[in-house]
């Protein structure tokens, strides 16, 4: 394996990832301090700047370099996202928008890899980078000269918002909890560099020392969350009851569907034996259901409630990975194409109900902490679904692999990988049904907010300010 682990683009992706998990809750927590959409405007704009450097770099430095500032300013958009939505949408009525959103995920991951397939052949590979920068620049212009309204239930008609007194500038903008932006990132970085080098390299010395280095930096960072002032992770985020376990579902959903993935992938390629397209035209009903299938679960949710709908989902994605683990030799398009619509259709559903969630819990001054939070399980979850299927795979293969050209990770032998991969995916089943017990202690249908629990509302380009809404 060590071709694989001496990679750049396996380094290039790693780096990435580490850049991106370890940021995402300080990089909400600097859209509630400074206003999400001047953090949205600033990721745009730095994304775009970073794609356009590694378009001319000369040289494989400079392209580590600024992947890893691209990784920076994407960190600063995915939080940006769910805290403008937060603060321009009533708790009740975010369903939908957040159901566009992961729509709009879907689609990118059908049209991505088309695209960027296609321009690498015609064009070369720097022209991924190169038509990305239009777009960011468009984008974070539009974002600085914007200025979203806020809309709340009060402000509708036969509703009167009356201004509450302004807080001090000390308590509308708390200080940046610095030391526990470090300890996190540190855990974080340390735990995804073991879970990424797990896939490549297995367990190694490098990867406990990773390991060893996330629990000190956790436990250090959960101390000092307690004791400080003004902590990175206001209690009240976590505080809820319903938080908890939804990100904990969105993990388990996360690590459940990339972890069968990540062997889908292989049996089709290796197995079957099929080229890049046939692979991909078996894989599309999932993203195609990521796209139908997120407007559905906001009405499902609205209507049936998020423990019901979140259960549902996560039943979906269960019986597709059982399915995926009788595949064999003999499968047709159809079967390999129904395990991925039912992955599809069951991840757009958690997805959409969990991060509704996790986000209308949280006051409008919260919402960033609250957005970085789901992206963070929903970088850790595949991370940690991957590792899982290689370490089980090794494990039911009895650590058979042939070898392979460098970059394209394990490769096994045919019968050694039907034999495991069984076993493997009835493993990673079980996670999703382990995430459909903690769905059950989402909300219900009838759950409703406390008239004293009003959300805070804010401006989307701003520091918060709290309204009391009285009807008229």
């Amino acid at each position: 394996m060590a071709a694989h682990e001496g990679d750049p683009r396996e380094q290039l992706t790693a780096l990435a990832l580490i850049a991106v998990a370890s940021l995402l809750v300080f990089a909400g927590r600097l859209g509630d301090r400074y206003g999400h959409r001047r953090v949205f405007a600033l990721g745009m704009l730095g994304f775009g700047a970073a794609s356009a450097g590694i378009g001319l770099a000369g040289g494989i430095g400079w392209v580590i370099g600024l992947r890893v500032a691209q990784g920076v300013f994407g960190a600063l958009l995915q939080p940006a996202t769910l805290g403008m939505l937060r603060a321009a949408y009533p708790p009740d009525r975010l369903g939908r928008p957040v159901a566009v959103r992961t729509g709009a995920i879907g689609l990118a991951a059908v049209a991505g890899p088309l695209v960027g397939g296609a321009l690498t052949t015609h064009l070369g590979w720097r022209a991924v980078f190169f038509v990305n920068v239009a777009p960011a620049l468009a984008m974070g212009l539009a974002a600085l000269a914007v200025r979203a309204p806020s809309v709340f239930p009060a402000q509708a008609s036969g509703a009167l918002a009356v201004p509450a007194p302004a807080a001090p500038r000390e308590t509308a903008r708390p200080r940046l909890d610095l030391p526990g932006a470090g300890l996190l990132a540190v855990a974080l970085a340390g735990l995804v560099h073991t879970l990424v080098g797990i896939t490549g390299t297995g367990w190694t010395v490098a990867t406990m020392l990773g390991l060893g280095c996330a629990v000190v930096a956790g436990g250090v960072f959960v101390r000092h969350e307690r004791r400080t002032e003004d902590p990175l992770v206001p209690p009240g985020v976590l505080r809820s009851g319903t938080a908890g376990p939804a990100l904990g579902v969105l993990v388990a959903a996360s690590a459940a569907l990339f972890g069968a993935l990540f062997l889908g992938t292989y049996y089709v390629q290796d197995v079957l034996a099929l080229n890049p397209l046939d692979s991909g035209l078996r894989a599309l009903p999932l993203a195609v259901m990521m796209v139908l299938g997120a407007p559905v679960a906001a009405t499902l949710t609205r209507r049936q409630g998020p423990r019901r709908t979140a259960v549902a989902g996560m039943v979906l994605v269960v019986a597709g990975v059982l399915l995926m683990s009788r595949l064999g030799r003999g499968s047709g398009a159809e079967a390999i194409g129904g395990c991925f619509l039912l992955l599809g259709a069951g991840f757009a559903t958690v997805m959409v109900t969990a991060t509704t969630v996790v986000v209308r819990d949280a006051s409008v001054d919260t919402a960033g902490v609250a957005g970085g939070l789901q992206q963070t399980a929903m970088n850790i979850g595949p991370a940690l679904g991957v590792a899982a299927a290689t370490t089980l795979m090794s494990v039911a293969g009895r650590g058979d692999i042939t070898g392979r050209p460098p970059g394209d990770g394990p490769r096994w032998a045919a019968g050694v990988f039907l034999s495991a991969m069984g076993p493997a995916l009835t493993v990673l089943a079980a996670v999703a049904a382990a995430g459909a017990l903690l769905a059950t202690r989402l909300p219900g249908r009838t759950a409703t907010r406390p008239p004293g629990d009003q959300p805070v509302e804010g401006l989307p380009d701003g520091p918060p300010r709290s309204e009391i809404a009285s009807s008229a």
